[in-house]
């Protein structure tokens, strides 16, 4: 190839790259072609956060917020009662019912207050709320459990999720005042917000002081306490389920 013609092809390239720019940013028509990419490619991107599996899209997540008794202290993670309510759900055709296991141990009202909006993530449908056993192992003021108690609850109210809250007792050692007072907590909430919430009045019921029940601390549920746990909160929340359209 000579010089001359090399440098003509140069040319040519940079007179036909400098024609492709120039109709850009002079704002000339696009091609119908081009338009019809550039359409497409909106679209794609318009529906880009919707991808994903469908079914995944369309599950129903009930997340558990708790202590150790909801995590499941010494229990393996499909041990504890949060997974055993979904494979209730699962055993009764509910295939679109996902539970997610937000308890952490030793976490008490006001922790489950800091981290509820980090709780409610996408998808959440229902909040089953299970905390205060750490609020009175520690005796913490009754008031300032249900103030704690209260703020999660309208946080989930607001983000249109609906909530079971499940009840708790404090210990004998803290004397009867406190424990009257300790139980009036969710026993008031369920009174103000009993017209969307559910309310599990004790979350051990026929768990706590059984031996048989429990694991060596006589505090926390064993694989058999567990199940009792899940077979008594299940019916509540199935309710919500229901009232929800998450049937499988």
């Amino acid at each position: 190839m000579t010089a001359r013609r090399a440098i003509a092809l140069v040319f040519a390239a940079a007179l036909i790259s400098a024609c492709s720019v120039r109709d850009v940013a002079c704002g000339r028509p696009l091609s119908e072609r081009a338009a019809n990419q550039a359409a497409a490619q909106q679209q794609a991107d318009a529906q880009a956060p919707a991808s994903g599996d469908p079914a995944e899209a369309q599950k129903l997540k009930i997340v558990f917020l708790g202590d150790s008794l909801t995590a499941g202290l010494n229990l393996l993670s499909q041990q504890a009662y949060p997974a055993l309510v979904e494979d209730m759900f699962g055993a009764e055709g509910y295939d679109q019912v996902e539970s997610v296991n937000g308890g952490i141990s030793g976490d008490t009202t006001a922790g489950g207050r800091r981290r509820i909006e980090q709780a409610l993530e996408p998808g959440v449908r229902i909040l089953v709320l299970a905390l205060g056993a750490n609020d009175a192992m520690r005796g913490l003021s009754p008031a300032q459990t249900r103030d704690n108690l209260k703020a999660i609850i309208d946080t989930a109210r607001g983000k249109g999720v609906r909530v079971v809250l499940c009840g708790m007792e404090a210990p004998p050692n803290l004397g009867e005042d406190y424990r009257e007072a300790f139980r009036a907590v969710f026993a008031q909430l369920a009174a103000e917000y009993r017209a969307d919430m559910k309310f599990v009045p004790f979350l051990l019921a026929g768990v706590a002081g059984n031996p048989a029940l429990n694991q060596a601390d006589g505090i926390h549920p064993n694989e058999q306490g567990a199940r009792v746990v899940a077979e008594l909160v299940y019916p509540v929340v199935r309710s919500l389920v229901d009232e929800l359209g998450g049937g499988g």
